[in-house]
Formats: structure tokens, C-alpha cells, sequence
């Protein structure tokens, strides 16, 4: 069985938690959800700060928790 495509869209950190964790409103349609730091820009040391704009990749199972891929 094929692994499940990921489904992308961008937002803007709004809250910095603990552990490597960010509250995230999406672009979209203004919801907030949960975003972890994926593990290639915990590699590269890739800072994310309050404000900036981020993409976030979803599994279609689970829109509420996502991983933070790329800073823009």
C-alpha cells in the first residue's frame, strides 16, 4: 500500500510553545493548529520565530497537528 500524500498549505506562527511546538493559523481558513518542527530544520538548526510565515504539511487523517517544513 502506497504511502498517503500530504497536504500542504502555509501560515503564520502565532504562539511559540514549548518543545519544539507552534500554534499556527492558517492562511486559508483561519483555523489554528498544532505544528512541530519537521526533523531535517531541526538538523540544519533552522530558527522559527512569532510572526514568521511557514509551510505546514498534514496527514488527511489528522488536520489539527501538523509538520512545520519550510520558512518563508
Amino acid at each position: 500500500m502506497a504511502k498517503e500524500e500530504g497536504i500542504k498549505m502555509d501560515g503564520i506562527v502565532q504562539e511559540v510553545l514549548p518543545n519544539a511546538m507552534f500554534r499556527v493559523k492558517i492562511n486559508d481558513t483561519d483555523a489554528l493548529i498544532t505544528g512541530v518542527i519537521s526533523g531535517r530544520m531541526r538538523q540544519n538548526n533552522i530558527k522559527i520565530l512569532m510572526g514568521d510565515t511557514v509551510e505546514v504539511e498534514f496527514s488527511p487523517y489528522d488536520l489539527t497537528r501538523g509538520r512545520i517544513t519550510r520558512r518563508r
